[in-house]
Parts: C-alpha cells; structure tokens; sequence
C-alpha cells in the first residue's frame, strides 16, 4: 500500500514537472518568435505584454538621443507600451496634420490630462475643448495688451539688471556660478511679478532657499515620470514613494498659490472699500486681470480656476525660458565665435541708439567697477521692445538654440478617432501621438547636413531673418495651440542676453557636465556651472 502512494507521488511529480517544463518551453518559444519576427524591425525591439517598456526604461534618462537615433531612419517612431502605444512623429507634414489639418482628432486627451491635473489642474496647457477655447481667447487678449507688454518690458530690463550685478560681482571676487541656477530665479522673480504682481526676492548673491521652486521643480520631474511609470496610480492610492513626495510638493505650491490669490483679492476689496479703486484699476500682473474677470459670475472662474491659469502661467514663464537661456550661454561658450558677432553687433546697436537719443555714452574701464555700472546702467536703459527688434543676430542665436534645444523637447498628444498620417502611418484611437521638436531640430531631411550644427548664419536670407515653418520649427509649437507668449519669451531672452553678450564673456568650469534632465522641460540635470569676466 505504502509503495502504492509512493508511486502515485512520483508519477504526479514526474507530471507536474513535465507540466512546467512544456509551459517554459512554450514561453521561451513564444518569446523567440516574438522577437526573431522583429529582426529586420528599425524601431524599438519589444517583449511580450511589456512591449518596449524595458528599452524604454532603459534609457529613460536619454530618451531625448535615443529616439534622435530612430528618427535618423524613420521619420515616424512606434513604441508600444503595456497600456497604450506611443507614436513618435519628426516629419513637418505629419506634425501639420497633427496640430493642424486634424486639430480636432488631437486634444491633450484623458490620458495627458490625468497624469498632469494634479500639477497644472484645467488651465490652458492641460485642458481641451470649450475649456480651453475660453482660456485661448482670455489669454490672448491679455498678450496683446500694451499695458502688460509695457509692464513686462520693465519687469524684465530690472530683473536682467538685478543678474548682471549679481554676476558682476562673482567676477570681482572670481566666483563660480551655476548659471541656470540664477535665470531660474530671475524668470521665477520675473513671472511672479508680471503674473502675480509679487516680488518674491529669489535672485540675491545669499540664492535664499525658495520652496515654491523646490516644490514646482520636483512635482515637474515626478509627473514626467508618469509617463513611463505604469505603476504611479497603485502608488499614489498608497501614498507611498514618488507619489507621496509628489503630494509634498504640491501642497506646498497650493499654499504660495491660493495665498497670492487671497492677498489679492483682500487688496482689491480694501482698495474699493477705501474709495482708491482707481489705483487696484492700474495693476497689469496677468492675476489681477483674471481677478477681475472672476467677478463676473459668467466667467465661472473659482480660486482653484484662478490657480490652475496661475501655474500654467509659471511653468509657462519660468522653466522654458530659463533653459533656453542656459542653453544659449552654453552655446555661446562653446562657440566663441557667435559671442564675437554678438558682442559687435551691440556694440553697434550701442553706438546708434545713443546717437538717436542723443546720449554720451560714458566712459569706462572694465577694471574700473563704477565706471563699468554706470556705462551698464546706461545701455539697458536704450533697450526698449522696439528697439531690442533691430538685434537680428541675437534674435537667430536665440532661435537657433531653440531649434537644437527646444524648451519643451516633445508634446504628446491623445487620439480621439483611428486616422492615417499622410505617411501612411496608422494611429488607433486611445494611443498618443508626440511631435518631438528636439529630434525634429537635428534631423538631416529637416534641416540639410548640417543640421547638428549651432548655426545661426541658417536664419538669413540676403541679409534678412527669415522664419521657418512652424511645423518645421516647433518650439512654440504650431496651428491653434501656437504659443501665445512668444512674443514675451523674445522680449525677455533678447532684454536679459543684450546686456550679458555686450558686458559679460563666459567661461565654461572645466569638466563640469552638461547634460539635459527628464522632465517635461529641458532644463540642465547639473545647472551650468561657469566663471565671468567683464568686457569692454
């Protein structure tokens, strides 16, 4: 008997076995056809259930490169993930069917919008439809108002001032700075006065820690990692890891946020109630505006409306021109002689604006500090927004960095309706289409041979700035979502590097890395550290 059970053991063993041993070959097998029928694919290899999950993770921190080297051979990506697939898309005519041609096929979508809400609520980045229609038609009246531009123009030449003394006198006491350290305070300071009218005082020589911008920082990277992290929402119902810091985060950029918001309305109650309305009435930050528009029951804008236009308006101002201008200085360092050009052509600038305005130019020495401030002084007080338009040359230095180095290195997008690009390329609804500006900037059949090149020679023609199309160059993205402020994002990065190319040379700290970080703004992972000397 006991021999009996013994043996009906072993055989049931022996089965089992057998049993475990065809299901791994099976699986081996399904996964070598799997990628065996992938051997002459150009596009990311994939693994069953988890598709390209694993390349993708894999160089995550070099997504940007590692999708330039598909593009080098495909003008459009695939890359099919557990839950959704991403289409990737470089060619200019397949981004003018995306933004504009089928413009109604490609909204944000649910996806996009469930991963940032929590960062950028339902204000204009991150909303669709009649929400954002409504914000469209708001903003864009307010861009084009005079007041605002003239209350930035200021705004931005007393800030730019605040950094060249700041950077002056890291050149007397030969001083390293991280670069992108001060034009991320300076843009933050920057755009909480033009759209909160606050001067929150982050650009000194102590860097005085500035919570918000820890907070807005580390909630931007977390909510880029969304992306790929098929985890986040198991997370965040846990309240544990990236997701809890995330909540941190953004608590601490509610309380800054509703804050302003409350102050600002208190000051306008108080201005009514104390009869002085009128001065509340002269007040152009974009908030205040939107403050008054909130009165008007129509508008349906709450405090968390008014939040949500706040930080968009941010991230918006701050991050992307901030990047922008440290990939500008790296650029520059890195190619002496477009800082040459640069400093000739404000020199002359110089020299004409003060003849038209009928000004000595003072006398100074570089060596000489007050000499040097006084002259520094007196050149940013020629620039204006109309005569910052003469500057050609740094105005194709500034776009040339954005076509190799564009603030937001891609956009995605959702798909409402199955559709077929005019490359014949096939999208299934609920997968997500990305127009990538920073593989689109380096690549050959966009831009010629020289395409990887820092050229800002490329932007004219017979002598005159010629724009690209904005399919082709997307920085400001392109079609009914083209970027309103571009306009202001020139007028600062021309007012900030007019005065930093005419008074400042900069050197490169050696060995020091450059390197971009994932994020849904291309910011360096290691700031920009450099030194300064004055120029004459």
């Amino acid at each position: 008997m006991e021999g009996k059970i013994i043996s009906s053991i072993s055989s049931s063993l022996n089965d089992y076995c057998i049993g475990v041993m065809m299901l791994a070959c099976f699986i081996i097998s399904w996964i070598f056809i799997h990628r065996w029928n992938q051997r002459n694919s150009k596009g990311p290899k994939t693994w069953p259930i988890v598709g390209a999950a694993i390349e993708q993770l894999l160089n995550y921190d070099r997504m940007h490169d590692w999708l330039v080297e598909y593009f080098s051979e495909l003008k459009t990506v695939k890359v099919p993930m557990p839950f959704t697939t991403y289409t990737y898309i470089a060619d200019p005519a397949n981004v003018e069917h995306v933004l504009k041609t089928n413009f109604a096929n490609y909204p944000k979508g649910e996806t996009y919008h469930s991963y940032m809400e929590v960062l950028l609520g339902d204000g204009i980045f991150n909303s669709d439809g009649e929400l954002w229609r409504k914000q469209r038609k708001t903003s864009s009246l307010e861009f084009a108002s005079r007041n605002l531009r003239d209350f930035s123009t200021t705004v931005f030449r007393e800030y730019a001032m605040t950094l060249s003394s700041i950077l002056c006198q890291a050149s007397v006491h030969h001083q390293e700075v991280d670069m992108q350290e001060l034009l991320m305070r300076m843009t933050l300071d920057s755009i909480c006065k033009v759209g909160f009218g606050v001067e929150i005082g982050t650009l000194t020589p102590e860097l005085p820690e500035n919570r918000f911008a820890w907070a807005f920082d580390t909630a931007n990277i977390i909510v880029t990692l969304r992306f790929i992290d098929p985890l986040w929402r198991v997370k965040r119902f846990l309240n544990i890891g990236s997701e809890a810091l995330l909540d941190q985060s953004i608590k601490i950029i509610d309380d800054f946020t509703y804050g302003v918001i409350h102050k600002r309305k208190a000051e306008t109650e108080e201005a009514r109630a104390s009869g002085k309305s009128d001065q509340y009435q002269i007040k152009h930050d974009i908030l205040s505006r939107f403050i008054e528009l909130s009165e008007n029951p129509e508008n349906k804008l709450s405090d968390k409306s008014l939040r949500d236009v706040v930080l968009n308006f941010v991230i918006a101002g701050r991050d992307t021109t901030a990047t922008t201008l440290s990939w500008f200085i790296y650029m520059i360092m890195t190619h002496p002689h477009v800082a040459d050009k640069l400093h000739s052509e404000l020199k002359t600038f110089e020299e004409d604006r003060s003849k038209e305005e009928d000004v000595s130019l003072l006398p100074y020495d570089p060596e000489d500090l007050k000499s040097f401030n006084k002259r520094l002084s007196q050149f940013s007080g020629l620039l204006t927004y109309d005569s910052l338009g003469r500057l050609s040359y740094l105005h194709a230095a500034i776009t040339e960095t954005l076509r190799l180095y564009p603030a937001v290195p891609q956009d995605p997008k959702g798909i409402l309706k199955d559709d077929v690009l005019p490359d014949g390329t096939k999208l299934k609804a609920g997968g997500m289409v990305t127009y990538v500006p920073y593989s689109m900037g380096r690549m050959e059949y966009n831009w010629g041979p020289d395409a990887a090149s820092f050229k800002p020679e490329r932007w004219f023609k017979d002598a005159l700035f010629q724009n690209a199309s904005p399919f082709k160059f997307t920085a400001f993205q392109a079609g009914p979502r083209i970027c309103l402020g571009k306009d202001s994002a020139y007028l600062q990065m021309k007012m900030t590097l007019a005065i930093l190319c005419r008074f400042f040379d900069f050197q490169h700290t050696p060995k020091h890395p450059v390197k971009y970080r994932m994020m849904t703004i291309l910011s360096m992972a290691h700031g920009l550290k450099l030194s300064v000397t004055r120029r004459s």
